[in-house]
């Protein structure tokens, strides 16, 4: 039977702060994943009562919120290379976000409604509105489109990393591509001429695409347009 160890005798447990305590989380998520990331479990792997978190983060949201913020450092924000156009650079960078999200399926979901306010989330949006600036985009449509290029490459992210997750995926999408292959040309006349269209493509294609054209539309759509008049 092991002897009884006096308090005063154990070594002291570092100070909680909220770098270590987002260096935890990350480790947990690496090792059991997101799901298991709770402010009791984590409160568990640093030796301390999950009252005792709250004093550094609000709630699980704002914990993920943190963890993506921490993942986030791990894209390379000069991704494509300095001779490279613009938009070469700027999807290079979106493809490195979506990657470290494809990393991770249960954080690629949960990107979808986080919102980092972290270090590396300002570094990011720094990188996408300099080249945004670079490429000529106006300021209020460059903030507005790096909005909506994050939210394309995050959904992109979730979706294709809950696919790999998923062991019923590749039967799913072999029934949706006969459901178009096989549609009806007599209901479903434009499905059935682009059925080889709607399924084809590598998702870096898609990717390169899908940026190309947000771009497009950005550089040309003006926000205030959009924008109402302010009540009196």
């Amino acid at each position: 039977m092991p002897t009884p160890q006096s308090r005063r005798e154990r070594p002291a447990k570092p100070a909680l702060t909220r770098e270590g305590i987002i260096d935890t989380a990350v480790a947990l998520m690496e090792e059991e994943g997101l799901q298991r990331v709770t402010m009791r479990r984590l409160a568990q792997a640093l030796d301390t009562g999950p009252a005792s978190l709250y004093v550094y983060l609000a709630n699980t949201g704002e914990l993920h919120a943190a963890i993506l913020d921490r993942l986030l450092g791990r894209v390379d924000l000069g991704a494509g290379g300095a001779d490279a156009s613009w938009r070469a650079r700027l999807d290079a960078v979106l493809a490195g976000y979506e990657e470290v999200l494809f990393a991770h399926p249960a954080l690629a979901r949960s990107a979808l409604v986080a919102r980092p306010s972290g270090e590396n989330y300002l570094a990011l949006l720094e990188a996408l509105l300099a080249l945004l600036a670079e490429g000529g985009v106006p300021g209020l449509q460059a903030a507005w489109g790096v909005d909506i290029l994050l939210q394309a490459s995050t959904a992109t992210a979730a979706e294709h990393s809950s696919r790999r997750e998923d062991s019923a995926a590749r039967q799913d999408w072999d029934r949706l591509r006969r459901a178009v292959v096989e549609a009806s040309p007599d209901t479903h006349p434009h499905v059935r001429e682009r059925a080889g269209d709607l399924v084809s493509g590598t998702p870096a294609e898609r990717r390169r695409w899908r940026v190309d054209a947000l771009l497009n539309s950005i550089l040309v759509t003006r926000p205030d347009t959009f924008r109402t008049a302010d009540p009196a």
